[in-house]
């Protein structure tokens, strides 16, 4: 890119520079964020982004590659939530690392050992926060999506600055719901309607470690989410009765 469209990308909405520049702007746009930052947490953040994308090479999300999902999440807290805390940014970057792919950061894949081998690259804290997002092991003969959401309460209450992350993580989800279609339309809204209420819940507690402006920004995605889920789903479905709007 050259460099007036590396200072476009620095005042665009993110899935607008997704749509106009892919991952390529969203990188760019991810070095204009941590340009300020000293030396030192540079490198950290962008060896986390470079064992972000080299985990996540093979996988792609819908019409675009993994890695930028990552790297929006990992900027809107940055951009939009004004945070710069280096552990957070990377637990941003990492956080669907053990999840995923156990199996490349540890030996014997199992999630303990790959938060392990997290936390002596990154640090304990940053394993500690991709824990606290990384979903659970489901147990057989229970709803998914119920166990899904009582780890989501239980998990983020405990931890204030995971639920910055798991918030930019789900508003990145619920937008890109317009990008899918068919089943897995409806198989989403349903996983994440009943979540809203949560959220909204948890980003409202006193200890949430945000300003004013950004709970706000935060709880008006929330609504929109809200909004687009019940467009999505029948008014008897999954979470029809989370729908109404955020003030």
């Amino acid at each position: 890119m050259d460099t007036g469209e590396r200072r476009l990308v620095a005042t665009m909405p993110l899935h607008a520079i997704t749509s106009a520049y892919g991952e390529e702007g969203l990188r760019a746009r991810f070095a204009t964020e941590i340009e300020a930052w000293p030396e030192a947490d540079q490198r950290r953040l962008n060896q986390a982004l470079t064992l972000a994308g080299r985990l996540h090479a093979a996988d792609r999300r819908e019409r675009e590659p993994y890695v930028n999902h990552l790297l929006r999440v990992a900027i809107r807290i940055m951009s939009h939530y004004g945070v710069h805390d280096g552990d957070v940014v990377c637990a941003a970057l990492l956080h669907d690392a053990v999840e995923d792919h156990a199996a490349e950061l540890a030996p014997d894949g199992t999630r303990a050992a790959a938060l392990a081998a997290l936390a002596e690259e990154f640090g304990p804290r940053v394993a500690g926060l991709v824990a606290a997002v990384t979903n659970p092991e489901y147990a057989p003969g229970r709803d998914a999506h119920g166990q899904y959401r009582e780890h989501v309460a239980e998990s983020l209450r405990r931890d204030p600055w995971a639920r910055v992350i798991k918030a930019s993580d789900f508003t990145d989800n619920g937008v890109a719901l317009i990008y899918a279609t068919g089943p897995r339309l409806h198989r989403l809204a349903g996983k994440y309607a009943p979540l809203v209420p949560v959220l909204r819940e948890l980003i409202a507690l006193p200890d949430t470690p945000l300003g004013a402006p950004a709970r706000e920004r935060i709880l008006t995605q929330l609504g929109q989410a809200a909004d687009r889920f019940a467009a999505i789903l029948p008014a008897d479905g999954p979470g029809a009765a989370t729908r109404s709007r955020d003030p």
